[in-house]
């Protein structure tokens, strides 16, 4: 999960390929465009490679990363982590053919940049169906709708991550001391429930929400970045360190949480939102495919490792957030303060993609002089939405892997292939090319339902043992 993801609206410099009439871009069904057919549209002052591969890094961590953990313990210690190999592949893959849709209508259809939402209108328009051709719009609107319910997800993640790490911050205090050494067993303060936080934490993050030029959120992004990277490098020295024998972890976890360790693992992984822009606003856009790659590949890398030694040091007690799990000492009480710092402002960030779609259309159905008190109002809606939800879903756990399941799992692996089938077929596409896109999105829908769904049961009907375990924290 992204701790930034902007829509193609926000970025100013277009990038696209050498236009022609019709047709796909050099090189077609076999990849990107071919690098010569490149041509950068408006300004020059673009990106560097460097810049755009710490977007996309900066695009993908979050607080996904932090439930991998947990995600690991749900699949097992060996299946876990070759899940979460298999699905980064297909992930990757999934962006790949986005951005290859994408250039092949920028040729097309002679635009500098094709979107998305965009993409996906144009696909069904190329279908032989004509009801598909004709009710194309409705692409692009389940595109938006679906970037809503996943960037509103994470907004009900940040509430309950917040307030889960502030409870136990506060509730510790007494017990906190300067010794890392050991992780003890801290008597813990009687303090108020945690939903009690989530409506506390409202009126702060509501005002941050007024902020709504996107140079100032991103002052604020650049700052959460800087929290939570270093709030990372604390956390893993830690986790590597006194790893106790492992044998006792299984090699594969119960069926039954499987879709739960899917939610979680695709709610980390969604990262495909921030694709078209980057490649966009990219100075040299040729590069950007190695740098897709490369960026991805270090995700990937960073996902497994921590994911692994989280489960590994702190076994069947892993909680929802690997933070949750830090010594009781200052050192990473003030790495809990510092990565819900982090959060907190990257609220704001996300919050911005739902809100720029949502709110001028309504603004404009009201007159000027109410306007900028239309749109106050339809902030703290859309906040109060997103405080709701996380209160009536309080575990972070099942936040995450049902956003995953619901929203993150339709945009990473439902949509794209079916795009490249939709785009592709008419000028003819191999057989096999067919059926790997039609796996990888039945793949994405099996997920989708099964890990709503088990979710849903969890949430309802919570194990044994994760009931013991809410007791033991209160």
């Amino acid at each position: 999960m992204s701790t930034r993801r902007l829509r193609s609206e926000d970025y100013n410099d277009y990038s696209s390929t050498d236009v022609t009439p019709e047709g796909s871009p050099p090189g077609g069904m076999n990849g990107f465009a071919h690098p010569e057919s490149y041509q950068r549209f408006g300004e020059s002052n673009g990106t560097t490679w460097y810049q755009t591969l710490i977007h996309l890094l900066k695009g993908n961590i979050g607080t996904g990363l932090l439930g991998l953990p947990l995600a690991v313990k749900n699949a097992g210690i060996l299946l876990g982590p070759v899940s979460l190999l298999v699905m980064g592949v297909v992930a990757v893959h999934c962006m790949g053919i986005l951005v290859k849709c994408a250039h092949h209508f920028c040729y097309r259809f002679q635009k500098p940049f094709v979107d998305y939402g965009g993409a996906v209108m144009y696909g069904l328009e190329s279908t032989p169906s004509t009801w598909l051709r004709t009710h194309a719009v409705w692409g692009r609107r389940v595109v938006g709708l679906f970037l809503i319910i996943t960037q509103l997800g994470f907004c009900c993640v940040y509430f309950v991550f917040l307030a889960d790490n502030l409870k136990q911050v506060i509730s510790t205090a007494n017990g906190t001391t300067n010794d890392c050494s050991s992780n003890r067993t801290v008597a813990m303060t009687p303090t108020m429930d945690s939903r009690l936080y989530m409506l506390s934490l409202l009126p702060f993050v509501v005002l941050l929400t007024f902020i709504q030029n996107l140079k100032v959120l991103s002052v604020f992004s650049m700052l959460a970045n800087v929290a939570m990277l270093g709030s990372l490098i604390v956390i893993y020295q830690y986790i590597a360190r006194d790893i106790p024998d492992p044998s006792d972890l299984p090699l594969a976890a119960a069926w039954k949480t499987y879709p739960l360790f899917f939610g979680t693992a695709i709610f980390a992984f969604e990262g495909i939102g921030v694709v078209l822009p980057l490649e966009n606003k990219m100075k040299n856009p040729r590069q950007f495919p190695v740098i897709l790659y490369v960026g991805m590949t270090i995700v990937t890398i960073l996902y497994i490792s921590l994911s692994v030694l989280g489960y590994l040091r702190f076994g069947a007690g892993i909680q929802a957030s690997i933070t949750l799990n830090l010594p009781n000492c200052w050192l990473y009480q003030a790495v809990k303060l510092l990565f819900s710092f982090g959060i907190f402002f990257t609220y704001a960030v996300q919050f911005y993609v739902p809100a720029e779609i949502v709110i001028p259309p309504l603004v404009a159905r009201v007159s000027e002089h109410w306007g900028w008190l239309v749109n106050l109002l339809l902030r703290v809606a859309l906040v109060g939405v997103t405080c709701v939800l996380a209160i009536l879903i309080p575990r972070l756990d099942i936040v995450i892997s049902l956003v995953g399941s619901m929203s993150s799992s339709a945009l990473a692996l439902i949509f794209p292939p079916l795009l490249e089938i939709a785009t592709f077929y008419a000028e003819g596409m191999h057989p096999l090319v067919i059926a790997k896109d039609i796996a990888i999105s039945l793949f994405g829908f099996v997920g989708f339902v099964v890990g709503t769904y088990e979710a849903l049961v969890e949430l309802v009907a919570p194990t044994a043992a994760v009931v013991n375990a809410t007791i033991a924290m209160v």
